[in-house]
């Protein structure tokens, strides 16, 4: 490995994995064929499945599951607590016991555009598409197209229905 890459030894590689420069992964697990670009940090207890695309700049933290075949973009980031703070009631930094990870789940085939924001407790359905810039804040259905912030459907995938707002 290179010395620009930071890849712990608990980290599950599968075969064919195309790791860039300057990326940092520990706990996690990448499946066969995957490409993660530079300045890619993936945490503990993430999982990202195979022949996926994590363009550079991306956040993948603790509690996110990538299955097969997606793409996400530039610059995406991943969150896993929906109230994070810094420090206890009692007023003492948290530690790694004081915080809840929650979970967030990207269906096969979805891709998120470069730029957009993935709350927990989420799931983005199979074959969805996220628009650059989104905000997700709840569920993605399959084959839906959503964007903004908060991130709505814009329409599904080859269907002709337009779905009201």
């Amino acid at each position: 490995m290179s010395e620009f890459v930071c890849i712990a030894p608990d980290v599950k590689l599968g075969q064919d994995v195309k790791l860039s420069k300057f990326i940092n992964l520990y706990g996690c697990e990448i499946g066969d064929e995957t490409k993660i670009g530079a300045f890619v940090e993936i945490q503990k207890n993430a999982v990202v499945g195979k022949r996926c695309k994590i363009s550079s700049h991306t956040f993948v933290c603790e509690g996110v599951i990538i299955e097969d075949n997606v793409f996400v973009g530039h610059g995406v980031t991943f969150i896993n607590d929906s109230y994070p703070r810094a420090t206890t009631t009692e007023g003492s930094l948290q530690t790694e016991a004081d915080c809840k990870v929650e979970r967030t789940v990207v269906k096969k085939n979805a891709s998120i555009g470069s730029g957009a924001t993935i709350l927990s407790n989420t799931c983005i359905g199979e074959n969805a598409i996220v628009g650059a810039g989104s905000v997700v804040t709840k569920d993605v259905p399959a084959n839906s197209i959503v964007a903004g912030n908060p991130a709505k459907i814009l329409r599904y995938i080859n269907q002709t229905v337009e779905v009201a707002e």
